[in-house]
């Protein structure tokens, strides 16, 4: 098996003597790229995004940001990156480099305060002008919104960057006067091109393994002989273990190349989502086609994490404050598991078992997500956090609900953060289904809601607060329904 390589700002360079746990951030600091920088080290600061060439939406190759101290350097093997020192350009040799349209702006705009978050801005930045529809979503005569500038930059792009130096406003100002990518633009050019192929690894250091195989039935044999194996996608909640916790694991089996766990169907009865597919790619192929996960994105943590994190990473660590299980509990979705005997369908509401426990056995992994049609019509998602955007969840709410002539046919509604597990809320479905789709039939279902699980009170809420969130959620469901319908 040829030696595990990344390629780097167009140069090959080995990833020895780098340990299997290595992230891509510490690799880039100990060659020298010191523009990469460790924040936080949990994937929420952005001060060590950068680029890498994924499998495009709109085109063959997108640049795609991601946060390098969550990720493995052996799950890029044979992969590129670019970092913030890859976007400028050597006319010749010798003299000084010029600098990216995205570097430019934020100097001259003044973007960089004490310069720290400026490389990570910067590649998040440039992941944003060199999305392929970008233009497409510009405003006639310069038009703007809040979170969306004349250029169709869309500001969320930087959800996952944090300035310390309260310098957003000049930050803002250089996203949205960014121009468009040039023809004699290299990394543009590169769009168009496929990007690497994802290769077989098996990178081993002091006893310890990073593997990678080519196909799903590979996989699971693997998994067959190595049922205690950590199975990683887009390492956003293993890559914060290894960081601060300091967890090490024997062996690590990469899912998030497998051709087999990134496929996106729809069929007449059902759409299925592979586990491995990001967040971010899910987003951008369904395009609005199942209104509450669309509803999700926005409020999944950042776009940097999005854009490694995934449907089946999320189920698979049976966290109870993940925000897809409530959203997929409410679409009445089922997971589809797989070992190397066979798979096997199990709805998601049987799927938990207690506190991130499920019923997935030792060697099996999540295949993909099935989410049966049709959809209900009213569906939203109601997520409740001290910050509005890239922040844990105190209580997470997702309602389906079919309505007809004003009565509640059918209640599918989702909870996260109020019990050990994600769960429904049966006793309030009950509560409405069957009931007209008023004032009286809601505030006589708003207790029967806030007594559903067994919220406890930490850090981030009281017990209290979490049940009261809960009626204070359906109540305003209600507000905007009735609201629509109105206006």
């Amino acid at each position: 098996m040829v030696a595990a390589r990344i390629t780097v700002n167009g140069k090959e360079t080995p990833l020895s003597p780098a340990a299997p746990h290595s992230t891509v951030l510490d690799v880039l600091r100990e060659r020298g790229l010191t523009g990469t920088k460790e924040g936080c080290a949990e994937g929420e600061c952005g001060a060590c995004s950068v680029l890498v060439a994924r499998p495009g939406v709109n085109k063959p190759t997108d640049w795609v940001a991601v946060n390098a101290c969550l990720v493995p350097a052996a799950a890029l093997d044979g992969q590129e990156v670019i970092t913030a020192e890859g976007l400028a350009s050597v006319d010749s040799p010798g003299t000084p480099p010029t600098l990216h349209p995205v570097q430019e702006e934020m100097a001259v705009r003044g973007g960089s305060q004490c310069g720290y978050c400026t490389p990570g801005f910067v590649c998040s930045m440039a992941a944003e002008y060199y999305r392929p529809d970008r233009c497409a979503h510009t405003h006639p005569a310069g038009g703007s919104d809040a979170e969306h500038g004349p250029n169709g930059f869309d500001l969320h792009a930087l959800s996952g960057n944090l300035c310390r130096c309260t310098g957003y406003r000049p930050i803002r100002d250089a996203a949205y006067a960014v121009g468009t990518p040039t023809d004699e633009d290299p990394l543009a050019r590169r769009r168009e091109q496929s990007p690497p192929a994802p290769v077989a690894t098996e990178y081993t250091r002091d006893g310890r393994t990073f593997l990678r195989r080519n196909t799903l039935a590979e996989t699971l044999e693997v998994l067959r002989e190595r049922p205690d194996a950590v199975l990683v996608a887009g390492s956003t909640d293993w890559g914060v273990e290894v960081n601060i916790r300091a967890r090490r694991a024997d062996c690590v089996v990469a899912l998030d190349r497998l051709p087999e766990l990134r496929e996106l169907r729809v069929a007449s009865d059902h759409i299925e989502i592979g586990a491995a597919l990001t967040l971010t790619e899910i987003e951008r192929r369904l395009d609005g086609a199942v209104p509450l996960l669309a509803d999700l994105f926005p409020q999944f943590a950042s776009r940097l994490i999005r854009n490694g994190a995934t449907l089946g990473g999320n189920l698979g660590t049976g966290s109870p404050i993940g925000d897809s299980p409530p959203v997929l509990l409410a679409l009445e979705a089922s997971v589809v598991l797989a070992d190397a005997d066979g798979e096997r369908e199990v709805p998601l509401a049987e799927y938990f078992t207690g506190y991130r426990q499920s019923v997935r056995r030792p060697g099996e992994l999540i295949r993909s997500v099935r989410v049966p049609l049709p959809l209900s019509p009213v569906a939203a998602f109601h997520k409740i956090a001290k910050r509005r955007f890239d922040d844990i969840s105190s209580v997470a709410v997702a309602f389906a609900l079919g309505i007809e002539d004003g009565i509640v046919r059918k209640a599918r509604i989702g909870l996260g953060g109020v019990a050990a597990t994600p769960i429904r809320a049966i006793a309030t479905e009950a509560a409405l289904e069957g009931r007209p789709w008023t004032a009286e039939t809601v505030e006589a279902a708003v207790p029967v809601l806030r007594s559903e699980g067994t919220p406890m009170s930490d850090h981030r809420a009281s017990a209290a607060y979490r049940s009261a969130m809960l009626g204070q959620s359906l109540r305003k469901l209600y507000t905007r329904t009735t609201e629509a319908v109105s206006s």
